[in-house]
């Protein structure tokens, strides 16, 4: 597997971040260019390999040359359906006079060779809180998205191509250590084109960090992030010392190191240390949304075994229990009750399925692998 890994990174590296490789080290069998194309398309990063893998003549075989061709031309179609989509949005919001920050892949594209290179599954956009719900319908009766449901930190809409959008109305993430900045990001935002903002440069790697660092306690974040992290830092002016202080106060700079770490061993030549081994494994095994597996040897950790992470998950926090039952906002005595409310979702199908899957998970984590889950959260200063 070693060979594998180190391969797709080499593939990547060369394609996006302007690494030398001798590609004639490389010569695949049938069976290694088909791991190579599952373990890249778990991470969606199928198309930066295969078009690596096309363009330096290491596909003898058709099979997989052509799911290589189909992950590249879905990455060109998914960005340009994105594209359109975004540019109606900006459109409508200047029109409007709406301030509005573009998150995410939006922003982060610009560091790559060609912006198809960054996938996004969804449009990423932050507007003023207080605007929130008026924005939602602007945009449900001028551009005909259909609204889904009010989440956490923003809005589900769809729109009649299918393009997803996440309408911001916070980029918090329930977490204390980094929401105290993460609610604080209109005074880090600067005005770019009309009511188009754009983050100062220290603040989009922080939120960079700060969003990988909520996505990995939750069972994984995929390789894209560090790929992310890599462009971002080495493409972008940005002031190091503020940075640092920024991650210093929000208690995650161990984490930010390791994660720059462990890019710079991935996209250039850094050499491995044992941490950076166990966040490689932790990593690679989850794909790019982490799974269950992960999620539960995790929160076994922070929640300090496996019966403070299952009441953890029985009980949810007052504040994403209000999203769900907006009547319960300011009436948190009645907490209790929604709490048993909630349970009754059990008898949904597919929220069973859930339930019986994370389940599953808690009891099937491996002593080694809680093992080595401590270790690194520990080396993190994450617990």
């Amino acid at each position: 597997m070693e060979k594998i890994i180190r391969a797709m990174m080499d593939l990547i590296a060369g394609e996006v971040c302007d690494k030398p490789i001798d590609y004639s080290q490389y010569r695949f069998s049938e069976e290694e260019l088909a791991r190579l194309y599952d373990l890249s398309k778990s991470h969606d990063l199928a198309h930066l390999v295969g078009d690596a893998l096309i363009k330096n003549d290491l596909t003898e075989h058709d099979e997989i040359r052509v799911k290589f061709q189909k992950q590249i031309m879905l990455a060109v179609y998914r960005y340009e359906k994105i594209r359109f989509e975004s540019d109606r949005l900006r459109d409508l919001f200047n029109e409007n006079e709406i301030r509005f920050i573009p998150l995410k892949g939006a922003v982060i594209r610009d560091c790559y060779p060609e912006p198809w290179m960054r996938t996004s599954c969804d449009i990423d956009i932050l507007v003023p809180a207080g605007q929130v719900d008026e924005v939602a319908r602007l945009i449900e009766e001028r551009l005909g998205y259909t609204y889904q449901k009010k989440n956490y930190h923003d809005i589900s809409m769809l729109s009649d191509g299918g393009v997803h959008l996440e309408l911001h109305h916070t980029i918090r993430e329930n977490k204390k250590n980094i929401d105290g900045l993460l609610s604080d990001c209109w005074s880090y935002a600067t005005a770019y084109d009309r009511y188009e903002y754009r983050f100062d440069s220290e603040f989009l790697l922080f939120h960079q960090f700060a969003h990988t660092f909520h996505h990995f306690l939750d069972g994984g974040c995929g390789v894209r992030p560090f790929l992310d992290v890599f462009l971002l830092e080495r493409k972008t002016r940005f002031d190091r010392e503020t940075l640092d202080s920024m991650l210093t106060g929000a208690g995650i700079k161990k984490f930010s190191d390791a994660i720059s770490k462990l890019g710079a061993i991935w996209f250039e030549n850094d050499v491995h240390s044992d941490t950076t081994r166990l966040i490689e494994q932790f990593v690679l095994s989850g794909g790019v949304y982490g799974n269950a597996e992960n999620s539960a040897a995790v929160g076994q950790q922070t929640e300090r075994g496996r019966l403070g992470y299952m009441l953890h998950r029985l009980w949810l926090p007052y504040e994403l229990l209000c999203l769900s039952y907006p009547h319960l906002h300011g009436r948190r005595y009645l907490q209790p009750l929604y709490e048993v409310k909630r349970w009754f979702r059990v008898f949904d199908p597919d929220v069973r399925k859930r339930k019986r899957k994370a389940l599953s998970a808690i009891g099937a984590v491996s002593d080694k692998k809680k093992s080595d889950v401590n270790r690194m959260l520990h080396e993190l200063g994450l617990l």
